[in-house]
């Protein structure tokens, strides 16, 4: 147990000398995970990050260190019960505050999901609206971008819409640019109704633009309802979860303490463990990687 300590006390300050003490060991790491994740990543790491600041959503250091509190004592907890070796609680315990990041990723991705979502159900309800009073996409982009409603990114990629509609002439690039940044279906929908509108020359379109602004009512509460379902299973999920790490503590109850612990000096047993604790934590991960992905998707 010493040894681990003077290992993780060393590890430290040789992190900490190649930082220059420039800045705190915590903004190190946070900086450290944000270089990793933009170099692998497929959205911006900055992008959302600030996002989460200027909407308050951030974790701030008191957070993360009731995170490790938590995490990192309920990982120990379960590795103790299991093995009862301190040495075991240190290292499951540090695996487990090591995915600390990670979990407060998929939390930041999610809440920036549901954001975009919002941000372009007003999108698409505001610019049906102002067709019909301009009966022109491009003004009623305008309109949209000048109503003050819309926040960036997607303000600033309305912008580049609009530029590039009066560039080109034409609102097919543009539109094709805003699809591409942002793939959702009542998006899809209503660019291609306008679509249509524009090069056909439709003459009375009220109708079909209401049907429109009803099917995104649709996807809206079915996403909506969709984020509800998400968050019931959560908490069932953790439950049950949290239910299968315990199912160790029955067998020690069926077998007795001092059977168990006889159990323990047999090398396959302890392999056995090990399996169990990797499976239920590969179980708990991917289910929390599917609570905080795609929210706000249809």
């Amino acid at each position: 147990m010493e040894l681990i300590i003077l290992w993780a006390i060393a590890i430290f300050v040789i992190i900490y000398r190649r930082n220059d003490g420039s800045e705190s060991f915590y903004n190190f790491y946070k900086k450290q995970f944000s270089v990793i994740y933009e170099k692998y990543a497929p959205y911006s790491f900055q992008t959302i990050s600030s996002k989460m600041k200027e909407l308050k959503q951030d974790y701030t250091i008191k957070d993360y260190t009731v995170q490790v509190a938590i995490i990192g004592g309920l990982a120990g907890g379960i590795a103790y019960l299991y093995f009862y070796s301190l040495i075991l609680v240190a290292v499951y315990g540090g695996i487990a505050i090591a995915f600390i990041p990670y979990l407060a990723w998929l939390r930041s991705k999610r809440i920036y999901s549901e954001y975009i979502f919002e941000q372009i159900q007003v999108y698409t309800t505001n610019v049906i609206m102002e067709f019909n009073t301009t009966q022109s996409f491009v003004k009623s982009l305008e309109g949209v971008r000048d109503s003050g409603i819309l926040e960036d990114p997607v303000l600033e990629d309305v912008k580049t819409m609009i530029n590039m509609s009066y560039q080109n002439g034409t609102v097919d690039e543009s539109i094709e640019f805003f699809n591409q940044k942002y793939p959702f279906y009542m998006v899809k929908n209503m660019h291609q109704l306008f679509l249509q509108i524009t090069k056909e020359g439709a003459k009375d379109s009220g109708e079909a633009l209401e049907n429109m602004s009803m099917d995104i009512d649709s996807l809206v509460e079915a996403v909506y309802r969709d984020q509800m379902d998400r968050k019931q299973f959560h908490t069932k999920f953790i439950t049950f979860a949290l239910v299968l790490f315990l199912l160790v503590l029955v067998m020690q109850v069926l077998l007795g303490k001092d059977s168990y612990l006889k159990l323990l000096d047999l090398w396959y047993v302890h392999l056995i463990l090990h399996l169990i604790i990797v499976i239920n934590c590969y179980f708990l991960i991917t289910g929390e990687k599917y609570y905080n992905d795609d929210v706000g998707a249809e």
